[in-house]
């Protein structure tokens, strides 16, 4: 009999020692699960500034002329770029290796590079609801002559800029698009894509 008194005060315990803890470890773990996800999202963090060094580096070794060892740099440059979950530092390296690739002779390859960073960075600033970003990239699109992905950037930042808390983000979108129409239809007389 005593035996099994002890056996359901020790089960009671069980049950009720089990719940307390997993209550106060839940929010614990909670929080610090979510300030890790957010920590690498914060402006000014190791990982946003670990691309812009990078691309320093590849910079001074263009001006060197020591093109393999940019394309080597740049490579470090745009994987942190990509771990930064950003879309500035993508835009920053599609930008350098554009350049880089003018100056070393290898633009068509360079061009196909940098669309591919461009298009990282559109699915970033749309996740981010960044109409800068989403512009920015169509800005990056027009260059690269490519008029119907310019086309479905507007459309991304007509929602971005329909969800967006900022007063101001329909007159950006206008803006932008009465620029793209004006280009569009100055090349478009000249035989030309935007």
């Amino acid at each position: 009999m005593e035996d099994v008194m002890k056996e359901l005060w020790s089960s009671r315990w069980l049950c009720l020692f089990i719940p307390a803890i997993a209550s106060t470890l839940g929010p614990v773990l909670l929080v610090a699960t979510i300030r890790d996800a957010l920590a690498d999202h914060a402006i000014g963090t190791e990982a946003q500034l670990a691309w812009q060094a990078r691309l320093l580096k590849v910079e001074q070794a263009m001006a060197r002329g020591d093109f393999a060892e940019a394309e080597t740099l740049w490579r470090e440059a745009y994987a942190a770029a990509l771990k930064s979950r950003h879309w500035e530092g993508v835009i920053a390296t599609g930008d350098t290796y554009r350049a880089l690739g003018a100056r070393a002779g290898f633009r068509a390859a360079s061009v196909s590079k940098a669309r591919q960073a461009y298009l990282t960075a559109l699915f970033r600033a749309r996740s981010e609801g960044s109409l800068a970003g989403v512009l920015i990239t169509a800005e990056r699109f027009a260059e690269l002559g490519d008029r119907e992905v310019v086309e479905r950037c507007i459309s991304v930042a007509r929602k971005v800029a329909a969800q967006s808390r900022d007063p101001y983000a329909g007159e950006h979108l206008r803006a932008f698009t009465e620029r793209w129409a004006a280009s569009a239809q100055e090349n478009d007389g000249r035989g030309l894509t935007p």
